[in-house]
């Protein structure tokens, strides 16, 4: 997985372990503005990182 030089609240090698929940694909780093989020190169879902932490979460995970 290739990762760009990142202005990351995410440590590095977090980001190179990480996967997709739901593919398990390789995921990608995004950041517009303040707005940082991680996106899996094969479905190419979009994970929402808040205050330094990948929410990711599986399609079928149903909150109690």
């Amino acid at each position: 997985m290739y990762i760009r030089r990142l202005p990351v609240s995410l440590d590095k090698t977090l980001l190179r372990i990480l996967a997709c929940p739901d593919d398990h694909g390789d995921i990608l780093y995004k950041r517009i503005g303040k707005t940082e989020s991680l996106v899996c190169k094969k479905c190419k879902r979009v994970f929402e990182v808040k205050n330094g932490i990948p929410i990711m979460l599986p399609k079928d995970f149903k909150e109690e």
